[in-house]
This record gives C-alpha cells, sequence and structure tokens, in this order.
C-alpha cells in the first residue's frame, strides 16, 4: 500500500513547476489529484506527464464563475477531498514607480482574492482532519525590488492563513503555508529578458545561505508534510529558502 492511497487532492496552478512537483510526489504515493490550469495545452502536457490517477480542469484563479464551476467540478469527482493545495498565482516585474492599476490589479486578483475564494467555495468538501496548505513567498517579510505588488499579495495571502485557520477549526482542518525563497521553475526565464535573468539568478544564488536554488520536488515534500503529517500544526508558514530569511 502506498503512503497516501485514497487521499483525494485539489491543486490549482498544477500543470507546471511546484503545482506538477506536488501533484507527481503524491500520486505517486496513490493519490488521486485533481488539477487547474488556464490553457488547455499546459493541460494536456502536464495530464500526460501525471496519467490516469490525475484530473486537469481549465480553471482561472482570477475567475470566480470558474471557482464556482471547480467547486462542483471537484464535488462530482471525489465527493470530499483531503487536501486543497491553493498554489495557483503570478509574478510581475515592475518597478513601484511604474507600477498600473491593471498590473496591480492583475497580480492581487489572482495571488490573493482568488486564493481567498477558492478555500471558501471547496472547504465545504473538505473532510473533517483535512487540509489546505497555500503558497505565499519569503517575500512577504522581505523587501526586494521589483516586486513590491506581489509581495503584497503574498503577505495577504499570509495573513489570510491565520484567519482561516481559526474559522475552519472547529471544523478540524488545518490550514497552513508553503514560503518558497529561490526556486528553480523557470520562472525568471519566462518573464525577464535573458541577460537581466541571468544577472538575477546568479545574485540570488551568492546571497542565498546554502549558495543555490531549490528544487520544486523540495517544496513538494514540504506540502505533504504539512498536509498529512503535521497534523498538530494550523495557522504556520515553512519556510523552505536555503535558510534566506532565517539566516
Amino acid at each position: 500500500m502506498e503512503r497516501h492511497d485514497g487521499k483525494r487532492v485539489v491543486i490549482t496552478g498544477g500543470t507546471s513547476g511546484i503545482g506538477l512537483a506536488t501533484a507527481k510526489l503524491l500520486i505517486s504515493q496513490g493519490a488521486r489529484v485533481l488539477i487547474t490550469g488556464r490553457t488547455e495545452a499546459t493541460l494536456e502536457t502536464a495530464r500526460e506527464q501525471l496519467g490516469n490517477n490525475a484530473i486537469a480542469v481549465e480553471s482561472d484563479a482570477a475567475s470566480l464563475a470558474d471557482i464556482d464551476r471547480l467547486a462542483d467540478r471537484v464535488k462530482s469527482e471525489f465527493g470530499t477531498i483531503d487536501l486543497l493545495y491553493v498554489n495557483a498565482g503570478i509574478t510581475r516585474f515592475m518597478p513601484f514607480e511604474a507600477m498600473t492599476e491593471a498590473v496591480y490589479d492583475e497580480v492581487l486578483t489572482v495571488n490573493a482574492k482568488g486564493p481567498y475564494f477558492t478555500v471558501q467555495k471547496l472547504a465545504p468538501l473538505i473532510a473533517e482532519g483535512g487540509a489546505v496548505v497555500v503558497t505565499t513567498s519569503v517575500v512577504n517579510e522581505m523587501g526586494y525590488p521589483m516586486i513590491s505588488a506581489y509581495s503584497a499579495s503574498k503577505a495577504a495571502l499570509r495573513s489570510m492563513v491565520r484567519s482561516l485557520a481559526r474559522e475552519l477549526l472547529p471544523r478540524g482542518i488545518r490550514v497552513n503555508a508553503v514560503s518558497p525563497g529561490p526556486i528553480e521553475t523557470g520562472i525568471l526565464d519566462k518573464t525577464l529578458p535573458s541577460d537581466v535573468a541571468a544577472q538575477t539568478k546568479q545574485a540570488m544564488t551568492e546571497n542565498n545561505p546554502m549558495k543555490r536554488f531549490g528544487r520544486p520536488e523540495e517544496i513538494a515534500k514540504t506540502v505533504a508534510f504539512l498536509a498529512f503529517d503535521a497534523t498538530f500544526t494550523t495557522g504556520a508558514e515553512l519556510a523552505v529558502d536555503g535558510g534566506g530569511s532565517q539566516l
């Protein structure tokens, strides 16, 4: 018997990076996993990698209508679930002076509003003793240039984790956060010019106590721990950052 046989898991933002790595880990340990993504192409690629124990659903974390439809789909597929991993999010690199209302609204909607209502709509489907895990970031407590709106959105999530943990306690549901530092997901290469991405990665590596980027699989193991092993922990945030926010 695998470690998580029979567990039913929902992962938002599960088509790449940390979300995909977490889906792979939990499926390898016997869980059934429903992942979400915003495009059919990325969903199909993830579905091929994950195999028959994965369900891939197109859903936009910024759309409350999509979140409602997701809740209906989860109920029809699983009935109840054991873990909701709220991982979907976006990064936008922009100096504070150049920040626009449109970009600010996009970041806060996807990274804070979407997760809030995702938990609201799916919490009724979480079995007693189940868990919510949310992806925050070490930048919710560290000041970095170019990501002020992103940092604010992650700080909002950190606060939500505490509040939701308290409110869901009567139902026996734990709510915790995993706080990644620099993780090799390819996001820098996708969002920055190649020379800027290379310089940024070099600086982040040099400034990290462990002198490296983390791997998505290292976050996935932490999510699994918070979801299924940390049974006397709620409202907490666990940094997985090579010591960057602690040393």
